[in-house]
């Protein structure tokens, strides 16, 4: 589950390399509809890219690769592409789910909080691939909406295990959404509302299963925005629909806002602004764009549905240049209507880099949370280097209805330059993303990323804490032995609750006990919580009643308020004979053959160490995959022998490696079995 990176020597990295090649890249192509055309060219539809993937590691289930910087978690989630948008259950917060612009693989879902991911994969009628959204209802229910040949809809009670057949919900040609009521209470419980450009808007009041288009107006540009809200005292009483329309070539763009207040029934005009939003970037190739990757200036809208002071407030949000001629830089501008859109505040810059006209922001989401009513916020941020678009997601929040922002956090743990590969002008790149959040204490991003060359669906929580165990590998006798571990938040992003701690041994021994005990690192009594930082723990290992020689692992969970965030570390312990053979001055730095070799299953491996010190020897795979640590410590001037029993390994080559300051190699065994 974890990337390794390993300085290796030469013949191991030969080896490595040459496995790369014979083994290639998984790839799971994405497949066109019968009928369905891509035109990245054509400014006027927004059609995906071909390029998608799954890349989920068939050797590790549904787990995605945590990619850890830092001591910061992101989450490489198994699929590559662009347009990512997800919803969270109401009713369980680590229910989460998401989809982007794939097909057919194109969905992933969690009901863990993200630590484990399953994929979903809906079956698309002809033509009907690609600009995905979806809501949950206050039931439960999952809505999934697909298309930019007419929106069609899926249903799950599962949260995308399964799903029901394709409902056409309202026609159209492009940049469809859908949203739902949540709270589950009120006359309009479990409606569903949709709309696609060029205008048309459709709900269900049966969570999905049937659809009428009750209302079409002009929206002349892609870009409509549903947000369900109260009314009120009565939940769901307020359907907010924004439409897009204007000029895209000149930059002037109205947006118009209609309420409902019988459920999606009829509309209301209720205002027309103009002159929020010009260019996003540059205008080239008949798209808004930055650095030649097409850029959006939708509106995005989302209502207060919490019984706090701010219930019922509806807030606007989307980026424009400012100034606003072409070529500018983009800033995330928020405003907020305290009537349902008849009236406006002032408009509030959300980024807080310390030049907003140096570099560029843009593709802002929000999402906000209906317990308290907090106003998640994330965007894509060209601050680290603008003239090169150096490019992260950085996210902010507010609990006083926009008032004033928390400092924003950078989520992504290792930049890319946006886009990457380079593009022609107004090419696509995607239009939005997602952020989601249940939870008063922390919500989950979900972005493009472009860091190895492509769009990865990455993600991370927000606020979030870092995580460190060390150290991550020793040896161990099995027989009274121990060894502490400590277990550190040493950074946090905004994060201010309690981080809860679990440590378990994933492959327990069959005779013996491994132990592990959660100690305050000063006093020694049990503890297993923090709630300050930086702070730490010592996580005790002891062995009693002869553990059988071999390698174990120890699986440490830090979870943060309502089971989230979830961020998982191991510890590789191997249990066997631990000898000094000689503590005299070795005349050189050596590493043995093993012996015996071939073996079955145990086998011992010799090494000398001229200078006391740090001293890692690491058993790796054909694959070169980390299957064990003998030793990750410090020792003294000697020679040593190790014992490394690989009863819990099928047959093959594996290859070991010694690393100190003063020395490397690497020498190959064979097990028999």
């Amino acid at each position: 589950m974890k990337r390794l990176i390993q300085s290796l020597s030469k013949a191991a990295n030969l080896f490595f390399l040459v496995f790369a090649v014979v083994s290639g890249i998984l790839l799971f192509q994405a497949q066109v509809p019968p009928g369905h055309v891509f035109d990245d060219n054509n400014p006027n539809i927004e059609q995906p890219t071909l390029e998608s993937y799954s890349h989920f590691n068939p050797n590790l289930g549904n787990q995605p690769d945590v990619v850890t910087i830092s001591d910061f978690d992101n989450f490489d989630v198994g699929i590559d592409n662009y347009e990512q948008y997800g919803s969270n259950n109401p009713l369980n917060p680590l229910w989460l789910f998401f989809g982007a612009n794939a097909s057919p693989q194109n969905a992933r879902g969690t009901t863990n909080g993200g630590l484990n991911w399953y994929l979903s994969n809906p079956t698309y009628p002809g033509g009907t691939c690609c600009d995905p959204w979806a809501a949950h209802t206050g039931s439960g229910v999952l809505i999934y909406a697909s298309g930019v040949t007419g929106q069609y809809i899926y249903r799950s009670t599962n949260n995308g295990i399964t799903w029901s057949a394709p409902i056409l919900s309202v026609s159209g040609n492009d940049r469809n959404h859908v949203s739902a009521e949540y709270t589950g209470t009120g006359p309009y419980a479990n409606y569903v509302y949709a709309a696609m450009t060029p205008g048309n808007f459709g709900r269900s009041t049966d969570a999905g299963l049937t659809w009428t288009t009750t209302f079409s107006p002009s929206n002349a540009l892609p870009g409509a925005y549903i947000a369900v809200g109260p009314n009120g005292t009565t939940n769901g009483g307020c359907v907010m629909y924004v439409t897009n329309t204007g000029s895209d070539a000149s930059g002037s763009r109205v947006y118009n806002f209609y309420r409902s207040t019988n459920g999606g029934a009829n509309f209301t005009l209720m205002s027309s602004q103009s002159g929020w939003s010009g260019f996003v970037g540059t205008y080239a190739g008949g798209r808004n764009n930055i650095n030649n990757a097409r850029t959006a200036p939708h509106p995005k809208i989302a209502m207060d549905n919490s019984n706090g002071p701010n219930r019922g407030r509806l807030y606007f949000i989307n980026a424009s240049n400012d100034p606003p001629g072409s070529g500018n830089k983009p800033d995330i501008w928020l405003r907020y209507s305290t009537d349902q859109g008849a009236t406006w505040s002032a408009r509030v810059i959300v980024n807080d880099n310390p030049n907003p006209t140096a570099s560029d922001q843009w593709f802002p989401e929000i999402w906000c949370e209906g317990t308290t009513g907090k106003l998640y916020i994330h965007w894509y941020d060209d601050r680290a280097n603008p003239s090169n678009f150096t490019t992260d997601i950085y996210a902010t929040y507010t609990t006083n209805g926009g008032q004033s922002f928390a400092t924003s956090q950078r989520l992504t743990n290792q930049s890319f330059v946006f886009p990457n590969p380079p593009c022609s002008p107004g090419c696509y790149r995607g239009d939005y993303t997602t952020m989601m959040a249940n939870n008063p204490k922390v919500g989950f991003s979900v972005w493009g990323d472009h860091r190895n060359g492509t769009a990865l669906n990455m993600g991370s929580y927000f606020p979030d804490f870092a995580m460190r165990v060390s150290p991550n590998a020793f040896g161990m006798n099995g027989i009274n032995d121990s060894q502490f571990v400590y277990v550190t938040v040493p950074a946090v992003k905004l994060y201010s609750d309690t981080a809860l701690f679990t440590a378990t041994v994933t492959n327990p021994p069959g005779s013996g006990t491994i132990t592990l005990d959660l100690l305050n690192k000063t006093t020694n009594t049990a503890q297993n919580r923090l709630l300050t930082y930086p702070d730490s723990l010592r996580l005790r290992i002891k062995t009693s009643g002869g553990v059988p020689n071999g390698g174990y692992t120890v699986r440490v969970v830090g979870n943060g308020p309502n089971g989230t965030p979830v961020h998982e570390r191991f510890i590789n312990i191997n249990v066997g004979f631990v000898g000094i053979v000689n503590q005299n001055q070795p005349a050189e730095y050596s590493l043995g053959q093993n012996y015996p070799n071939p073996f079955n299953p145990s086998t011992k491996v010799s090494f000398s160490i001229v200078n006391s010190g740090f001293v890692n020897v690491s058993v790796y795979d054909i694959s070169g995959r980390l299957v064990s640590n003998l030793v990750n410590q410090n020792l003294k001037t000697g020679s040593y022998e190790y014992e490394w029993n690989a009863k819990d390994y099928p047959s093959g080559v594996y290859f070991y490696r010694i690393t100190t300051p003063g020395f490397t190699d690497t020498k190959k065994m064979i097990l028999v079995k």
